[in-house]
């Protein structure tokens, strides 16, 4: 659940053509072996792997946080200040800040969840030294100036008031309102209406103190640098940030109890369906049981259990997925679909009962083994870019998984057995479903003979 907004500036011709190149040629076997725990003079740590291939250096890095410490009264603080940390620090305003990421094809984007602040950088080899000196300005001195942040707010109040009448992000708000109450959770992160002409710029200020601070970083890099010369650029860019951040303690939830269903009624020609319940933690000895579990059952693919029974056999959507989704201080797991509002309740009603199915049987011998190829097949796609490769060092990192986890992640997939996955299936999917629908009520849809024209599954 990212909050992001990015600013993409016109590439270098040779950018682009590096980055192919690198799709091209790294792999996550041979890269395997490279990735590094660097740290620099200073004492400030990095997951590193070195690639010459091309000269391109991406970096992930994230800081406790996130939306989780925007006060009850005003979310969308952390989002707010994640915008605005590029809009000008130190003595560049925000358009020469802008201009300097340009003239150099510097990528430089912000961006919030619920637990994390987090960062994302790239930039040519030969422009490193510049990118880690705008970062460190603007981690540092943002300036948060008026201008900047009344457009920002601006754009922000925009996106809140689209999603007042979108059923998609109405049924997606309920869903966490309805999974978690008053838990930080539950909160919009990106603010509302009534929250966001409140935020001012002393807002932003204090939640950059509170949250961006050494204690809580989390920095993966990838590209063609030395670790003599990253540990360098660490320093000079973190170097300077608190030692100690001073966050607001989030305390651990469980989602709600399923069943619970909850609707609204928004005049729109499709329903939109949110489902879920409790989840399982990463560290959890099961998660890759389940892990395996959510993927034959919706995880993406037009393969699931719930693609073929909802959109194939019936035709009742035109997608359906499910993730599992795991936080700090809590799980979920978590699907969604959109069809006509008067196959509202068939649509809910078949995911309901395929997903109890799966909770009493679990898969079957066929389905895991062709799960497991899938998984560790798709792992080397995963891995095939810096940025990819840079965003799962640091996903690792922040999951506790240990710098060996790409090596040790097929020998764990294989290690699941049937049992597991009918054992975990039952813990998770067999308990029921929290949901939400939002659309038009089905007895006030039109019915298909008076519209003229056939009906279509959407």
């Amino acid at each position: 659940m990212i909050i992001t907004r990015r600013h993409l500036p016109r590439l270098a011709a040779a950018f682009l053509v590096a980055t192919s190149s690198f799709a091209a040629l790294m792999t996550p076997a041979s890269a395997a072996a490279k990735v590094q725990r660097v740290v620099s003079p200073g004492g400030i740590e990095a997951w590193f792997v070195q690639d010459a291939t091309v000269p391109l250096v991406a970096m992930e890095y994230a800081f406790a946080g996130g939306s989780t410490q925007d006060p009850a009264d005003k979310p969308g603080i952390g989002a707010f200040t994640a915008n605005m940390l590029d809009e000008g620090a130190a003595d560049l305003d925000s358009k020469t800040f802008h201009e300097r990421l340009e003239r150099r094809a510097i990528e430089m984007s912000f961006s919030v969840t619920r637990d994390y602040l987090r960062g994302s950088m790239r930039m040519l080899k030969e422009n490193s030294d510049e990118a880690f000196g705008l970062l460190k300005l603007a981690l540092t001195a943002a300036r948060f100036d008026s201008d900047p942040l009344e457009r920002v707010r601006a754009q922000m109040l925009s996106s809140a008031r689209r999603e007042t009448t979108n059923p998609v992000s109405i049924a997606g708000r309920k869903f966490w309102e309805q999974a978690y109450g008053n838990h930080p959770y539950a909160r919009q992160p990106n603010g509302t209406l009534e929250s966001l002409p409140t935020i001012q710029s002393a807002d932003l200020k204090d939640y950059a103190q509170r949250v961006i601070a050494r204690d809580t970083l989390k920095i993966a890099v990838v590209g063609d640098i030395t670790p003599e010369a990253l540990g360098k650029l660490l320093d000079d860019t973190f170097g300077s940030l608190p030692a100690k951040g001073n966050l607001t303690p989030v305390p651990e939830v469980q989602a709600a109890k399923p069943p619970l269903h909850t609707s609204a009624i928004v005049d729109v020609p499709q329903t939109s369906v949110n489902f879920g319940g409790p989840g399982i933690a990463r560290n959890d000895p099961d998660f890759m049981a389940a892990y395996i579990v959510n993927h034959i059952l919706g995880g993406g693919t037009l393969s699931t259990r719930l693609y073929k029974e909802v959109r194939e056999k019936r035709g009742l959507v035109y997608s359906v997925s499910e993730s599992l989704i795991w936080m700090k201080k809590s799980s979920l797991f978590a699907g969604s679909t959109a069809t006509r509002a008067d196959k509202a309740k068939e649509t809910l009603d078949t995911i309901t009962a395929e997903i109890a199915r799966m909770g009493n049987d679990g898969p079957t011998q066929t389905e895991l083994d062709e799960a497991k190829s899938f998984l560790k097949g798709s792992q080397m796609l995963a891995l095939d870019t810096s940025s990819k490769f840079a965003t799962a060092l640091l996903q690792y990192q922040l999951d506790d998984l240990g710098i060996d986890y790409i090596e040790k992640r097929n020998a764990l997939v294989d290690a699941v057995t049937l049992e597991d996955t009918r054992r975990v299936a039952k813990r998770i999917w067999g308990q029921g479903l929290l949901s939400v629908s939002v659309g038009r009520a089905a007895q006030a849809a039109a019915p298909p003979q008076a519209t003229g024209v056939a009906p279509k599954a959407n």
